[in-house]
């Protein structure tokens, strides 16, 4: 999979989600499932986006002991999305054990990508609350390199640290940036962000993007404005 925008579905119902996509007639958007649309609907509504033809990410950020996150991949594969995510801060035991349950008997599975450090949170907040006192740069880099050493695809990280991802982990080790916003944009609950063309410039492979395109007046040119900066 190439460059692509993925627009973050973060509904409150399966109703609203496929109402917003029924504006999608021509070519269908990467979309990201996260946990309150998830939570709403279940399993069947990964389907129902799926049958329509969209690619997904699903995003529910699994963090539990090994067995328990083995056991809950293994149920998540089956429903052949093409991402899922967990957060690295469980450890590298957590993210083979993750890996192993979701690759299918067949050896094929979803990507899997590792949360290094949410974009809502600052280098106060990594210190005072999460009592790490290292550079937020060196925490990213380092919970990468743990997720490529536990076998995983990539890293969900913020545009701002994309580059540095790939000069540590290698062009191949994926970068998929939330914290993406028009640079006339509102900043909303983001706190490490970047322009689409900004996230193009430093290598991100995938962005991800929300209320920029599903609360935009014209959520299709929302779209097609952050295809146009960040693949064409």
């Amino acid at each position: 999979m190439g460059k692509d925008v993925i627009i973050a579905c973060d509904f409150s119902s399966g109703k609203q989600t496929l109402e917003f996509l029924d504006q999608f007639q021509g070519r269908k958007p990467f979309v990201k499932i996260g946990m309150e649309l998830f939570y709403a609907e279940g399993p069947e509504i990964v389907r129902q986006i799926k049958a329509r033809g969209h690619k997904i990410f699903l995003d529910l950020k699994l963090h539990d002991i090994p067995n328990t996150v083995k056991k809950a991949m293994a149920v998540l594969s089956r429903l052949d999305v093409e991402i899922c995510n967990l957060h690295a801060a469980g450890t590298s035991e957590m993210m083979r054990a993750a890996l192993e349950g979701l690759t299918r008997p067949d050896g094929s599975r979803p990507l899997l990508i590792a949360v290094t450090q949410l974009t809502s949170t600052n280098q106060e907040a990594l210190e005072n609350e999460l009592l790490i006192h290292s550079p937020m740069d060196q925490v990213v880099m380092a919970y990468a390199q743990n997720a490529k050493r536990s076998g995983l695809d990539g890293v969900v990280c913020s545009p701002l640290e994309a580059g540095k991802v790939h000069a540590l982990c290698g062009r191949d080790f994926l970068t998929v940036t939330p914290g993406v916003r028009f640079a006339e944009g509102e900043k909303g609950d983001q706190k490490r962000i970047m322009t689409p063309a900004q996230a193009k410039d430093v290598g991100s492979d995938y962005i991800v993007v929300g209320r920029p395109i599903t609360a935009a007046a014209d959520a299709i040119d929302a779209y097609q404005r952050c295809c146009k900066e960040f693949i064409d």
